[in-house]
């Protein structure tokens, strides 16, 4: 599946509980494993748009069962552990932009 194919699919989209309870909605813009490890990872963005918090992206480290229905969320709270994912997310978003201007 071509990067452009993967632009025009529906997004994904996910509901986090606030400290409330309340269930926010988040669009996933990306997930990525990190080389050398077995853990997940995915970036979100609110969809409430309405506001200018929404430019912030939230990540978390994610585990889905084997047929993928039940998907457990993880704060990342380990500094060298974010380190790499704002990396690895970077270099991504570095690639598209790369291919978007080709």
């Amino acid at each position: 599946m071509s990067k452009e194919e993967l632009r025009e699919e529906e997004p994904e989209i996910i509901y986090i509980p606030d400290d409330e309870g309340n269930e926010e909605e988040f669009e996933v813009i990306m997930k990525f494993e990190v080389d050398g490890s077995d853990k997940k990872y995915m970036m979100v963005v609110p969809t409430d748009g309405g506001d200018e918090e929404s430019d912030e992206v939230y990540a978390f480290r994610y585990e889905e069962d084997d047929d993928g229905e039940d998907l457990k969320l993880f704060t990342i709270d380990d500094e060298e552990e974010w380190d790499i994912v704002e990396e690895t997310f970077n270099t991504l978003m570095a690639e598209f932009e790369e291919e978007d201007e080709a």
